[in-house]
């Protein structure tokens, strides 16, 4: 497996790729954002570390960036520990969060989950199906969304949210079952954090949206 380390600070790229390889990994760093775009466009990166305060392009703006071509699994590093930033690097498609000072053995931990759950959702993916309902078009391998024709843009998990419930059409999930799925067990997310990616989705999808529909007191489903 190939993971991208991208820090400003040379001392935490080395201490992270004396780690990552002890653990089997291959690593490719990068000292600013701009460098790490370059990288993930050349090499076969299956998961990016990716500090938030550098110069040049900071983890934030990058993140942005890596999701507009990208569905490859984010893991924030940063010493910003409140809520607010945790939800903000989440936001911007970053699929965990790791305040610095961390554990190395916790932060292996998280990439062999971050990793198992992406493996997960690339196999329903290989069947190269386009689920389509009214105006609403899936495609399960291409990871692309379109709403009566034009294209909508995800973020990972919100993808993964809404390939979940429209293969699953007209099961239920609640809260807990969709962190578990999209999330893992190992996030910090809450059930506040599905209803706030549900929201975004709902709004993204603009007349599909409600297609998602809310189960008072359970969860969600696709009708």
């Amino acid at each position: 497996m190939n993971i991208l380390v991208v820090d400003d600070e040379k001392d935490m790229i080395l201490l992270l790729t004396s780690y990552l390889k002890a653990h089997d990994y291959a690593v490719y760093p990068a000292g600013n954002g701009r460098e790490a775009l370059e990288v993930l466009r050349q090499e076969p990166i299956d998961l990016v570390l990716l500090d938030i305060m550098m110069p040049v392009m900071d983890g934030l703006e990058t993140a942005k960036e890596i999701r507009t071509f990208s569905n490859v699994p984010i893991i924030m590093l940063t010493a910003k520990g409140n809520e607010d930033d945790r939800v903000t690097g989440l936001k911007t498609g970053a699929d965990d969060y790791v305040v610095k000072p961390f554990s190395p053995k916790e932060l292996v931990a998280r990439i062999e989950a971050a990793l198992r759950r992406s493996i997960g959702y690339k196999n329903p993916s290989t069947d190269s199906r386009t689920i389509i309902h009214e105006g609403l078009s899936v495609d399960l391998k291409g990871h692309v969304v379109k709403v009566d024709g034009t294209a909508v843009n995800l973020t990972r998990k919100e993808f993964l949210l809404l390939s979940l419930l429209v293969q699953n059409r007209g099961q239920v999930f609640s809260r807990e079952q969709l962190l578990d799925k999209v999330w893992g067990f190992e996030s910090e997310g809450t059930p506040r954090t599905v209803d706030t990616h549900i929201k975004t989705l709902r709004l993204k999808l603009k007349t599909a949206g409600p297609y998602i529909a809310t189960v008072w007191g359970v969860g969600y489903k696709f009708i």
